[in-house]
């Protein structure tokens, strides 16, 4: 099989299982292989990490599902994808967040509610070759699945895709942090206790996880007015594909509202300032299509 059948054919096969328009063809074709290419370009005989940013609804699991597929696919290569919101910390640690620290970090979201241990250990194990298991969370309930149900990972991996909201998202000052930014923010965080400590964290993920990776990639939304509509969609189809017994914990149009708020301070703070940094930015459209990588020379 031809190079060009053979994209075609994991193109179709995705695009059929994710539900997609035939029409993303061109988004494979005309991003995803040239950003592939890209990727291998960089690769030396170490394994390569790559950080994917992304705001809630701009298509990171996506992304990351092709490219995994793709460069299987035409090389040798074997690519393990993580997602940042499967290290969020159980729901009893968060619980313990909220009584100690602030009652705003019950909710899974910002910096801080993620077991950054737990997360550094399994890159690590990725990326010296090590056996081990990638966790799972439940967001329909709201917790980690048990460990018997990770993704099991028993071969050496050549790259490593790591996607998530915050990856490599900017630290701000003091000064950005005094004035709120949303209700939640100005009703519940009055005195910054909740934001500060976040920030705190955001600085810790850097050291620890993102000033690692060998690459950033961001897709960049053309706004944060977009994402609680994105987010939206996502949780209509996470509603779709769960059991009933285990959708007590899926938001309401209401609570989804609220929830967003949680990520808006860092969103727009990212979508500012995080392309001024980037390895590769996506630019995503209103209506979610995707034309250009950009990317970005030094010097």
């Amino acid at each position: 099989m031809s190079r060009t059948n053979k994209i075609h054919a994991i193109s179709k096969a995705l695009i059929d299982e994710m539900q997609l328009p035939q029409s993303f063809t061109h988004v494979v074709e005309s991003v995803y292989v040239p950003l592939c290419e890209h990727i291998l370009n960089k690769k030396s005989d170490t394994p390569l990490f790559i950080s994917i940013n992304g705001a809630q609804g701009t298509g990171k699991s996506t992304l990351t599902n092709f490219l995994k597929h793709i460069v299987e696919a035409e090389t040798e290569f074997s690519v393990a994808k993580l997602s940042l919101d499967d290290f969020y910390s159980t729901r009893a640690e968060r619980n313990k967040l909220s009584q100690s620290i602030h009652p705003l970090l019950i909710t899974r979201g910002v910096p801080g509610t993620h077991d950054l241990q737990l997360m550094e250990d399994t890159i690590s194990m990725l990326m010296e070759g090590a056996g081990g298991s990638i966790p799972r969370f439940n967001k329909a309930v709201d917790d980690r699945y048990n460990a018997d149900k990770w993704t099991p990972c028993t071969k050496s991996t050549d790259i490593v895709l790591f996607e998530g909201w915050c990856n490599h998202s900017p630290v701000q000052n003091e000064k950005e942090l005094l004035i709120p930014v949303n209700n939640l923010e100005s009703e519940e965080d009055p005195e910054g206790v909740w934001r500060h400590y976040a920030n705190e964290q955001l600085k810790d993920y850097h050291k620890r996880i993102f000033n690692h990776a060998d690459m950033c990639i961001m897709l960049k939304a053309p706004g944060f007015k977009k994402i609680y509509e994105w987010r939206s969609l996502q949780e209509d189809k996470l509603k779709k594909n769960t059991r009933p017994s285990d959708q007590s914990r899926i938001m309401s149009p209401d609570e989804l509202k609220r929830f967003i708020q949680h990520y808006e301070r860092i969103t727009r703070h990212t979508l500012q300032h995080l392309p001024e940094t980037a390895d590769i930015v996506i630019p995503v459209a209103a209506d979610h299509s995707i034309k250009e990588i950009l990317l970005r020379h030094d010097g």
